[in-house]
């Protein structure tokens, strides 16, 4: 009975479309209540032109959070780039398997980077002296939690760091070709994220507008090679 209603609690959404390797995919966020009450959530995939399951591929259960709303947030704040690369590792890890995830720092920044810089691109087109809208500002303060993140490991030594992947990983629940690299290294991501203290969206926002020179100095400094503000 348990085991139904855990199937009875899936839910999906629309999270938009993907152009990937010459095709259109389209991505969903699939969310469920699990035994321990905490929300999970996986992205799935499946080109527009789909029909039934053969080309239908999703990624492991990379979200846990204590709503289905915030789940819901963490989905939508990833750039087009993550999610692409998500696709292509959660259609690798379908066809092929690969080896186990990088520990190395260096490579979870380049991944957090990447994925913030993506994020605040949703802005440029902004005036300093502009008006923000809220969909705007989302997409900054999801870019702002990345930065924390890659802050944070930054300060790590590289040893600590491996011990540190090693711990988290150990008994995560993978359904599939268990040892896909990007997908693990999401999950990394999300279980520092929650660790880390961050101010709500609402406060976070008030401080953004109010030192947002600061903000963008930040995160320029974060991203220099082997810079730290």
């Amino acid at each position: 009975m348990a085991e139904r209603a855990l199937v009875d609690c899936l839910r999906q959404r629309s999270l938009g479309f993907l152009q990937w390797e010459d095709a259109a995919w389209a991505c969903f966020l699939v969310t469920f209540l699990g035994r321990d009450q905490q929300f999970h959530g996986h992205l799935s995939f499946r080109p527009r032109d789909c029909e039934g399951d053969a080309d239908h591929f999703r990624t492991a259960d990379i979200f846990i959070e204590a709503s289905e709303a915030e789940v819901d947030q963490k989905a939508r704040g990833l750039g087009q780039p993550l999610l692409k690369a998500l696709l292509s590792s959660a259609v690798h890890t379908h066809r092929e398997g690969t080896d186990s995830p990088p520990k190395g720092r260096r490579w979870f920044r380049s991944l957090l980077s990447q994925n913030s810089r993506e994020l605040k691109a949703t802005t440029a087109h902004l005036n300093p002296s502009s008006e923000m809208g809220k969909g705007e500002l989302r997409s900054l303060y999801a870019s702002y939690r990345l930065d924390q993140v890659c802050h944070f490991i930054a300060l790590l030594d590289p040893e600590s760091f491996e011990m540190a992947v090693d711990s988290i990983l150990e008994g995560q629940p993978i359904d599939f070709g268990s040892n896909d690299r990007l997908q693990l290294a999401m999950i990394v991501v999300e279980y520092i994220e929650s660790r880390i203290p961050m101010p709500p969206f609402e406060v976070w926002a008030n401080d953004f507008l109010t030192n947002r020179d600061e903000y963008l100095l930040y995160s320029h400094t974060l991203h220099r090679e082997g810079r730290l503000p």
